[in-house]
C-alpha cells in the first residue's frame, strides 16, 4: 500500500515537462502581447493591406470596458469582408500569438473580431449605413452624417 501511496504522488518526467511548458508558453505570452496601442497599429496596417475602406478608429478610454480602442472598417463585397476578417486574424495570430474571437464570418455582412483590448468590424457598406456604429461612439457623428 504504501508502494501505491508513493507512486500516486510521484509525477512522472512527461508530466513536469508538460507543466513547465504550459508555464512557459503562459509567460512568454504574457511578455509578448503588444499594447493596445500596438495592436491597433497593426490592425489598421492589415486593413490597409487588405484595400479596407473608410476606416475609422475610436478610443473606447474612459468610455466603455469592452476595450480601449475600437475600429470600423468596409469591404466592398462579402468575400472581401470575410477574406479581410480571415487574414487579420492569422496575421494577429502570427505577429503576437493572439488567438481573437470572430463572429459573422460565414454570411460577411458584418464580422465581429474581439482581440481583448481592440474590437474590430469589418461591414459591407449596405450594413454599415444601417447599423451607423459611429453615431453610438462618436461625438458628432451624428451630425456630420446628416450635413448639419
Amino acid at each position: 500500500m504504501s508502494a501505491r501511496c508513493k507512486e500516486d504522488t510521484v509525477l512522472s518526467p512527461e508530466t513536469l515537462a508538460a507543466a513547465a511548458a504550459d508555464t512557459e508558453a503562459a509567460v512568454m505570452t504574457a511578455k509578448t502581447r503588444p499594447s493596445s496601442e500596438v495592436l491597433m497599429e497593426r490592425i489598421l496596417s492589415s486593413l490597409d493591406d487588405d484595400k479596407a475602406e473608410d476606416v475609422v478608429q475610436i478610443d473606447l478610454r474612459g468610455k466603455s470596458a469592452i476595450g480601449d480602442y475600437m475600429i470600423i472598417a468596409s469591404g466592398r463585397s462579402t468575400r472581401q469582408v470575410a477574406a479581410m476578417a480571415e487574414k487579420l486574424t492569422d496575421r494577429l495570430k502570427q505577429d503576437y500569438g493572439i488567438i481573437s474571437k470572430v463572429e459573422g464570418k460565414d454570411t460577411g455582412d458584418w464580422v465581429l473580431i474581439d482581440t481583448g483590448d481592440v474590437i474590430v468590424h469589418i461591414f459591407r457598406p449596405e450594413v454599415r449605413e444601417f447599423y451607423q456604429l459611429e453615431k453610438m461612439w462618436v461625438p458628432g457623428a451624428a451630425s456630420a452624417a446628416t450635413g448639419t
